[in-house]
């Protein structure tokens, strides 16, 4: 199991639990956290579940052109900026720090 500490919209920090093979989105979204809206489920069709990934992001596969033309519809696009989506929790990665996004 990974720890994903999730930074809310307020600045609140909530700590939640992942096992491997499940997206950050899906973990997020599991643990009751109503601020990500996910609203195409994790096609990779929105950027509801936009996320800045404030730990090492190396634990994660690259970005997709899909992934990236999505997030630059953001006005709060950082080179940190990634869809919780296309995270999916790997067994080398223990601890995880996400920041949501604010909502465009």
């Amino acid at each position: 199991m990974s720890t994903i500490t999730v930074i809310l919209r307020d600045g609140s920090r909530r700590e939640i639990q992942a096992a491997a093979g499940v997206s950050v989105m899906e973990a997020v979204r599991d643990a009751g956290i109503d601020e990500m809206l996910a609203l195409c489920g994790g096609c990779c069709s929105c950027a509801t579940c936009h996320v800045m990934v404030e730990s090492e992001q190396a634990a994660f596969s690259s970005m997709t052109e899909d992934e990236n033309d999505l997030l630059d519809s953001s006005d709060h696009r950082t080179e940190r900026s990634r869809l919780s989506c296309q995270l999916v929790i790997t067994q080398q990665a223990d601890e995880i720090l996400i920041r949501i996004a604010p909502e465009d």
